[in-house]
């Protein structure tokens, strides 16, 4: 459901939508079979409308973000090998170092600039040149859009100009793509042209919603789910393999698959919508006090994701605030020692956007 006045904002993250109403019938009405064989046929329907929809050959439903992420480094690169990425981003930072854990893969790390970009002189000086005595760097690894930069979104011109690094330099490239929706309606294009310059991408199903929607690719707000889509079948059969290795075969998946495509009809004006909330809660929040409060959407911003970022300043710091804001009901993420995290998501309408503004307010003025 969505907020009302005496309920609970929860801003922490759009993972936490819950499957409405309707959904919940879907995914009863799911027509089921088994996916560790193949034959379940709303995942393979799931599936073909997702690499339909990316402009690719195949695509493979997963249980997580985590584990499309993984098992895209996993194909792309052999034990010892290496990818590139940036410091703060999440596959490398907030992902357990899977690749590390389960693969034997090393990561060669670059900065991140505000926009969420790795730098393309960094990009260039960090690909291995001794394969002697240095791992082979075999990927490029991006974010769009990006968590830790505020919701930034990648512009196709940029990912365009990493795929000529990528090309000069025989290397692939892999796109974590949790909240590739949100990036394409905030730049005005599709995701197939977002997916374009890649040769992998994932997309999240539990996070995209919008009032009683809901979609996982960060957004749809289905229970559960990823999509891990690119551009071979060959590549996707590989990966299928190894998912099945990680344990993530799964029988009568067609439950969640159901609930997934379900979301994913509506992705794209639920996105848009959340964009827009998110954009007025940041207008809201500089309105208040633009000395103390930076949220990192403003209103000359055209590029509007639906993630706001908070900078604290003076006597107020992120947990001080975090915690006052809960007193009022509405939940935040701490991102790092100087700035809040707040992610809108269906779950969180109207109403629940004036108030966690409201909560900002008597913050404030305590």
């Amino acid at each position: 459901g969505t907020t009302t006045s005496s309920s609970i904002v929860d801003l922490r993250a759009d993972a936490h939508t819950m499957p409405c109403e309707e959904m919940r019938r879907v995914m009863a009405e799911a027509e089921v079979g088994d996916d560790f064989w193949g034959e379940d046929p709303s995942v393979n329907r799931l599936q073909q409308r997702c690499a339909q929809m990316f402009g690719r050959e195949a695509a493979l439903f997963v249980a997580s973000g985590t584990m499309a992420n993984l098992l895209a480094l996993m194909s792309h690169c052999q034990r010892g090998e290496e990818f590139i990425v940036g410091k703060n981003s999440h596959n490398h930072k907030w992902e357990q170092g899977n690749y590390a854990q389960f693969a034997g893969i090393s990561a060669n790390t670059t900065s991140i600039n505000q926009r969420g970009e790795l730098p393309l002189d960094e990009i260039r000086i960090n690909k291995s040149t001794d394969a002697m005595q240095m791992p082979i760097t075999r990927l490029i690894c991006l974010e769009n859009t990006h968590n830790f930069a505020g919701g930034k979104p990648l512009s196709v011109e940029y990912l365009n100009e990493v795929r000529k690094i990528a090309d000069e330099h025989k290397l692939k490239i892999h796109v974590d793509g949790a909240r590739i929706m949100n990036a394409a309606v905030a730049l005005g294009v599709t995701v197939r042209e977002l997916a374009a310059p890649a040769d992998s991408v994932s997309m999240c199903f539990s996070k995209v919603g919008r009032d009683q929607y809901s979609i996982c690719i960060q957004g749809i707000g289905a229970p559960i789910g990823s999509i891990l889509v690119v551009g071979t079948k060959q590549f996707i059969s590989a990966a299928r393999t190894r998912r099945n290795a990680l344990g993530g075969g799964w029988g009568k998946a067609g439950v969640l698959a159901a609930a997934a495509e379900w979301g994913l009809e509506r992705a794209e004006e639920t996105a848009r919508i959340d964009n827009e909330r998110a954009k007025r809660l940041a207008e809201g929040i500089n309105q208040i006090v633009p000395e103390n409060f930076h949220p990192s959407l403003r209103a000359v911003d055209t590029n509007i994701t639906n993630i706001v970022v908070v900078e604290t300043g003076g006597r107020l710091n992120p947990q001080k605030v975090h915690s006052r804001l809960e007193s009022q009901g509405v939940r935040t993420f701490i991102l790092d020692p100087t700035r809040l995290r707040m992610v809108v998501h269906r779950s969180v309408d109207d109403e629940g956007i004036e108030k966690a503004i409201e909560a900002f307010r008597m913050v404030v003025n305590d």
